[in-house]
Order: structure tokens, then C-alpha cells, then sequence
């Protein structure tokens, strides 16, 4: 029996098998608002087999957004226009879990889309002035940031916790914080971008801090039915920088505060990364928080084939195992993996005719006979 797609559950959130979809930005929204392409994108991706798909990093203000195309969540237009994605994936398949990413992308806001080079972009062509911990651009010679002021930080908090409040209205089944790739709650995290002489930089306690007190107010603010995950880099791979220790303190911190799951990713934080790039190379990181902290741990990172994630699975190196770039190349991935590794799944009736004789085994609900 595969591992790969037994059932899971993320604390009260049951999922159909260990297979997610990440959150994946896909740079095509107007204002912050989601459009047909995500309807048609995330519609298609909850029927990819997948127990959960996450929605793309979602902006919770204008200037969080990491391009002019960010999806937002921040009034009642972007929350009316996200809904008909989250109510089209419903329609496709009722089973899947749907999970949407909240972020602020901090310093690395105000760049123009990865197909027209992703650099900063100017004030007088599209861009706008970014915030930060710190004032220190990412890059040498980019416009600096602004130092995010006492009053800014509590406009930032509670602006999560809007966006939160109006996914739970959404009808989401679990909401994870952006806290990797260095945007602004990994600016805070990390001695590389937060230099700050307050409360909130120095020792690792006070650059936890802001994190930690928007993950608190959302927990607070959100219907305790409704789980809480986070997803962070393991570490900087620069020297100095955030590491794998730092995080476990973290997580450990973030478990007192009632986080339900950790999505493993690393890097981002600065142009100086070393990563050394292979098939499942952020795996070891994810297994070592799981390890330390007890907690439900989703792994990502170069994972793209069947018997790779079965194995991980298997293993207990994680719980659950997130898929992207592969997803968006195969959107059927899951049910391919699921022949492949001799499981079933649940898939949408009119799709159930499509299954090659070989594999008629493959979707547990279908019913036969149909003229």
C-alpha cells in the first residue's frame, strides 16, 4: 500500500493523501484581485489528485505585494474576486483541501514579473517604495527599503489578521504564513536584513519577535478550527545568517503558540546564497525540525517523481510532501503517481472515463456502466 497516498491530518484538517500542491505565484493578477486565469489554474490543480492545493502568496497590502501582479486579499474587492477561484475549485473537486498562503513581501516588493527579469522596479514605472526591518536593499544599488516604524509594524500585524479573518470568510480550510524567501517576516528572522537596534533586532528572542506576534494574532483572531501553518527557509545558506538551529528555536516557539504545520523551504534572503541545488536537498532540513519539534512537516524542493516522494514518505523524513514546478508541467501528476505506485485516489465523475484500462482500479469513486 502506498504511503504516499494514505491519509494525513494537518491537527483537525484531514487530508485525502500526503501529496500537496504549493503555493505558486503565478504574477496575472489586476490590483491584487484574481482573475479568470486563476479560476481556470486553480480549478485545474484541484483535480490534479493532490489532498490539498495551496493558493499562490496572497498579499495582505499594496505595498507587500512582490509584483503589480500579486494576488491581494486586503478589501472587499479582492476578496469577492478570490472567491470565485476558492468556490471554482470547490465546484471540481469537493474533496480537495484548499489552503491559502498569506505574505508581505517586505523589501522584495515592487519588482516586475520573473518573464521581464524580476529586478526592481522604478517609482516612476510601476513601482513603489517598500518596507523592511531594516533599511537595506537586497541587492546593492536597488532603492532601500523604509525602516518599518513602531506604527508600521502594528499596521503590518494587523493587516495579517484582516487578510486571515477574510479567508476564514472565504470558506478556506487552513491558512499558512509566508515567512521564507526572504520577505518580511524572514527579514525580521534573519541577521542578514534585520539590523535594528529595538526591540526587535539583535538577539535571536527580539528578531523572532514580530513574527511571532503577527503568528499570535492570527491565531487569536482565527476560528481554532481552522489550523495555522507557517512555511520558512531552514537557513540563508550564507555564513552569519539564518540557520537550521535558529529555526528549530523558532518552530519550537511557533508550537507554544498553537502552529499546526511547517513547510521546509530555504534561501532567498540575499543574492550571496550557496545552495547546493539536487533533487530533494531541502529534505534533510525539513527532517530535522520534524525530528526536533514533534511538529506535522511538509517537504518541498526538486521533488518531481513518484517513487522519490514514496520513498520520503515511507521513510518519515516528513509527513507530507509539496510538489510545484512539476504540478504546473503535469497538472495530472497526482494521478499518474497514484498508477504508478499502485493507489487509488477520488477524482471529478466526468473525468472518470479517462482512466486506460490498465489502471481501471485508479479512481476509487467512480461508478461503471454509464451509456
Amino acid at each position: 500500500m502506498s504511503t504516499l497516498f494514505s491519509a494525513h491530518h494537518l491537527g483537525s484538517l484531514a487530508l485525502a493523501n500526503r501529496l500537496v500542491v504549493s503555493p505558486m505565484c503565478q504574477y496575472v493578477g489586476e490590483d491584487g484581485k484574481a482573475t479568470a486565469w486563476h479560476v481556470a489554474h486553480l480549478g485545474s490543480l484541484a483535480a490534479s489528485g493532490a489532498g490539498a492545493v495551496f493558493i499562490e502568496a496572497t498579499a495582505v497590502e499594496p505595498v507587500g505585494r512582490i509584483t503589480p501582479g500579486d494576488l491581494g486579499l486586503w478589501d472587499d474587492i479582492t476578496e469577492a474576486a478570490l472567491g470565485r477561484a476558492v468556490e471554482a475549485m470547490r465546484v471540481v473537486s469537493p474533496q480537495t483541501r484548499v489552503i491559502l498562503q498569506l505574505s508581505h513581501a517586505g523589501r522584495k516588493a515592487s519588482s516586475a514579473e520573473p518573464w521581464l527579469g524580476g529586478q526592481q522596479l522604478p517609482l516612476d514605472a510601476r513601482g513603489w517604495v517598500t518596507v523592511a526591518p531594516s533599511a537595506l536593499p537586497q541587492i546593492e544599488g536597488e532603492q532601500a527599503p523604509q525602516a518599518l516604524t513602531l506604527d508600521g509594524l502594528a499596521r503590518v500585524r494587523e493587516a495579517f489578521v484582516a487578510a486571515a479573518l477574510r479567508a476564514v470568510r472565504l470558506g478556506v480550510d487552513g491558512i499558512e504564513l509566508h515567512g521564507a524567501h526572504g520577505y518580511l517576516l524572514h527579514e525580521f528572522l534573519s541577521p542578514i536584513s534585520n539590523r535594528r537596534d529595538d526591540a526587535y533586532g539583535g538577539t535571536l528572542e527580539n528578531r523572532m519577535r514580530f513574527p511571532l506576534e503577527v503568528f499570535s494574532a492570527m491565531r487569536a483572531s482565527v476560528p481554532e478550527q481552522v489550523p495555522l501553518g507557517i512555511k520558512v527557509s531552514a537557513t540563508d545558506w550564507v555564513e552569519g545568517g539564518w540557520d537550521l538551529a535558529q529555526t528549530i528555536e523558532f518552530a519550537q516557539a511557533l508550537k507554544l503558540r498553537g502552529l499546526t504545520w511547517i513547510t521546509v523551504s530555504s534561501g532567498g534572503i540575499s543574492p550571496k546564497q550557496a545552495i547546493p541545488v539536487a533533487p530533494g536537498y531541502q529534505i534533510p532540513l525539513a527532517q530535522a525540525i520534524k525530528d526536533a519539534t514533534g511538529l506535522s512537516t511538509i517537504g518541498v524542493g526538486l521533488i518531481t517523481e513518484p517513487q522519490q516522494a514514496e520513498d520520503i514518505i515511507a521513510a518519515g523524513r516528513v509527513d507530507v510532501v509539496a510538489l510545484a514546478r512539476a504540478m504546473l508541467y503535469n497538472p495530472r501528476w497526482g494521478w499518474h503517481a497514484a498508477a504508478a505506485l499502485g493507489a487509488s485516489i477520488d477524482a471529478p465523475p466526468s473525468y472518470w472515463r479517462a482512466v486506460p484500462a490498465q489502471h481501471a482500479q485508479l479512481f476509487r469513486n467512480s461508478r461503471h456502466g454509464a451509456r
